[in-house]
């Protein structure tokens, strides 16, 4: 008689092995390689147009952005994320996937209705986590500032 126990076993044996360091080598080594890219792209807006290090940040995030949507419209990224796995979604490229993504999924139901409604559907919850978490960060950096 099959029991719960071993109809879990069973299944066991047929699973592949999960390779957790290949796959943490892979997201490890895209990760990095999508930050050097924008390391390089600091550099240069520093260089062609004077930026300080600081100001040329927001340039940089912007054109991160950019190439993520146009390599997710091409179909490219998810070749990326699918070889990479979190590796290209923590960076803010895959913010930019997660958007652009939505967008494409649903631009047969409209601009207003498909696009634009279940893009900010993600955008919004994530800049709510975002400036939630920034909150309760600052307070306690300043309870820990003021204390000592």
């Amino acid at each position: 008689m099959i029991t719960k126990e071993n109809y879990k076993q069973s299944l066991k044996d047929y699973q592949p092995k999960p390779k957790y360091f290949r796959n943490c080598l892979k997201a490890f080594m895209v990760g990095g390689f999508i930050c050097l890219i924008g390391q390089g792209l600091t550099f240069f807006y520093m260089e062609m147009f004077g930026f300080t290090s600081k100001e040329a940040g927001n340039p940089t995030v912007t054109t991160l952005i950019l190439i993520a949507a146009l390599l997710t419209g091409f179909g490219l990224y998810d070749k990326i994320g699918q070889f990479a796995g979190a590796g290209s979604a923590v960076p803010v490229t895959g913010f930019a996937n997660s958007i652009t993504s939505a967008a494409l999924e649903h631009k047969s139901e409209g601009i207003v209705l498909g696009i634009s409604t279940n893009m900010f559907k993600l955008a919004g919850s994530v800049i709510v986590f975002g400036t939630v978490a920034a909150y309760v960060v600052g307070v306690i950096r300043y309870t820990i500032q003021t204390l000592f």
